[in-house]
């Protein structure tokens, strides 16, 4: 009987995580299905923003009048309304995995907890047997065949001891694994979900832009340009009073506080780069100097809701819109980025912002969405990098806007060429 007793528990043993994949199979099958079939939904969504994308390149390459502009925005409606959808399929994936690790969660935990039962079943069996002397046995009326028989069983439940141990000790790993991706899935969830509120915001932004549009041009292409030309010329005279104050400027800046031009300090602040407009003009870009002609920073090319990304770690300086005081005339939505290191960075046009006077970033952050607010011909990042030294927020009274407005202000020296630190 003693016998019989350790080969049946060692059957137990070696069957012992059968069950519950019977049990949980059809689930995760059922969930592995419903996860391919999100997959393929976000490939086609891709394709289609993908394409959206180079209608819209296509469009900002045609003469501006108010038809192509609303052309514009009515493809970057379609393609927000696209984005809306992948990330909504992206979260319901995302959903479904966790449901599925959490299936997988609640096997492994069974089978541990299985595991280890038959460990302590069979170690308690182990030592009550070992209690036994051959006298004992004998006298117990076995036979010294049945005795010996045992003590193969005695050796055999040892190594299956082992056995067992080393599979519960996988089984921890595994399980410490899939706990690890659940989290990791977790604080992806969370990002989605902000993107998700994020690109609708952008949207209701998009439709009242051109419900203005249509409004204030009473869908006239003359009144369009009228609009137009008061913009650009509203604009230059901006331009030209802030180039006044910033000359007349003098704060000290030390270079050798500066990182080394060529260093590549600054990380790219977009995933996909393609550059617009450089910095300076052609004559004081060799130099490397800025003297108020030309470009103060850098274009990058950027449709609307486009991630924006802090070029290093740092601290937020300020945060604005220019366009609560000067529609149309300046950086429109803006985020100042002070490093430690000399350098201040300037993210300008933005159609949202996501962080706050004070607040800490790392690099590669999110700080905003890019967008076409201030003046710009169309959706872009503008990107200014600057001498901390010289540079401060400041809010200043415009006789061109009729009120005061808060933006980055610089010496002209503390202007410097983003690309000799990217």
């Amino acid at each position: 009987m003693t016998s019989f007793r350790f080969v049946t528990l060692g059957l137990i043993g070696c069957f012992l995580l059968a069950p519950f994949f019977y049990v949980y199979g059809d689930t995760i099958s059922e969930l592995k299905n419903k996860i391919l079939e999100r997959n393929t939904a976000i490939e086609e969504l891709e394709a289609e923003i993908a394409n959206y994308q180079k209608q819209i390149e296509t469009t900002g390459k045609e003469t501006k009048t108010l038809q192509s502009t609303i052309k514009n925005i009515d493809l970057e409606q379609k393609k927000l309304s696209a984005e809306i959808k992948l990330t909504a399929n992206k979260i319901a994936a995302v959903n479904l995995r966790l449901e599925e690790l959490g299936d997988a969660i609640s096997i492994k935990e069974n089978s541990i907890g299985k595991s280890r039962d038959a460990l302590a079943q069979t170690i308690r069996s182990l030592a009550d047997l070992e209690k036994k002397t051959l006298v004992e046995v004998l006298l117990s009326g076995a036979t010294l065949s049945a005795f010996w028989g045992t003590t193969d069983d005695l050796e055999r439940f040892e190594r299956d001891v082992q056995t067992d141990l080393s599979r519960t000790k996988e089984l921890k790993a595994d399980l410490e694994s899939t706990q690890a991706e659940t989290e990791a899935n977790r604080k992806k969830l969370v990002s989605l979900r902000a993107d998700l509120a994020d690109k609708n915001q952008l949207l209701s932004q998009n439709r009242k832009a051109k419900s203005n549009l249509l409004t204030v041009t009473k869908s006239k292409e003359t009144e369009y340009r009228k609009i137009l030309a008061e913009r650009v010329a509203k604009r230059d005279a901006f331009e030209k009073e802030l180039l006044q104050f910033e000359s007349e400027l003098r704060f000290a800046i030390d270079p050798s506080k500066l990182p080394a031009a060529g260093s590549g300090v600054l990380k790219w602040p977009l995933d996909s780069i393609k550059i617009t407009q450089e910095f300076g003009d052609t004559a004081f870009a060799r130099s490397g100097a800025y003297k108020g002609n030309g470009h103060n920073g850098v274009d990058f090319k950027a449709s609307t809701g486009t991630l924006v990304r802090a070029a290093l770690n740092g601290r937020v300086a300020g945060a604005g819109n220019t366009d609560a005081v000067c529609p149309g005339a300046s950086y429109g939505k803006w985020v100042l980025i002070e490093h430690g290191n000399g350098l201040s960075t300037l993210y300008a046009h933005l159609s949202l912002i996501k962080v706050s006077d004070g607040q800490n970033v790392s690099t590669e952050e999110i700080i905003g969405y890019s967008g076409d607010t201030g003046y710009a011909t169309g959706p872009h990042l503008h990107f200014t990098v600057y001498a901390t030294q010289g540079v401060r927020v400041m809010s200043r009274k415009s006789a061109v806007c009729g009120g005061s407005y808060t933006m980055p202000i610089a010496d002209l020296k503390a202007y410097l060429d983003p690309l000799k630190y990217l």
